[in-house]
């Protein structure tokens, strides 16, 4: 009989059980691991890490693209943002370059930041 692994697990019912806002923050930190473990990689000249990571990145940053509510017109501008920010990581994973890697992160860890000024203005609202 296979042993579950615990942190899996919660792993697993800590996003199953999330409201969509904590969907969103737990995207954007997945995003910034990511681009830290691709500058690992490339810091390492580990390519095959840099690869899959800055891949883990674009695909959490094309879902943020994908699910905007294109009902506000935030969503346009943001739209925008995820679109260069795709880009840079397919141009960073292409050059294997840790400084488009460094401006990408910059623009997540504030959306991220963004993000969670956000949700503590809205809980105190309710």
């Amino acid at each position: 009989m296979a042993m579950t692994n615990p942190y899996l697990t919660y792993q697993s019912q800590s996003i199953n059980t999330a409201t969509p806002e904590e969907l969103t923050l737990k995207l954007y930190e997945g995003c910034i691991k990511f681009i830290n473990l691709a500058i690992i990689g490339i810091e390492q000249k580990n390519i095959e890490l840099a690869n899959t990571n800055i891949i883990k990145a674009q695909n959490i940053i094309n879902e943020l693209n994908i699910t905007l509510n294109m009902n506000y017109e935030i969503s346009k501008t943001l739209r925008a943002l995820y679109d260069y920010l795709y880009r840079r990581l397919v141009e960073a994973n292409i050059k294997k370059d840790k400084k488009i890697l460094l401006e990408v992160k910059e623009f997540v860890v504030e959306f991220r930041d963004t993000w969670k000024q956000a949700m503590h203005i809205a809980r105190k609202g309710k």
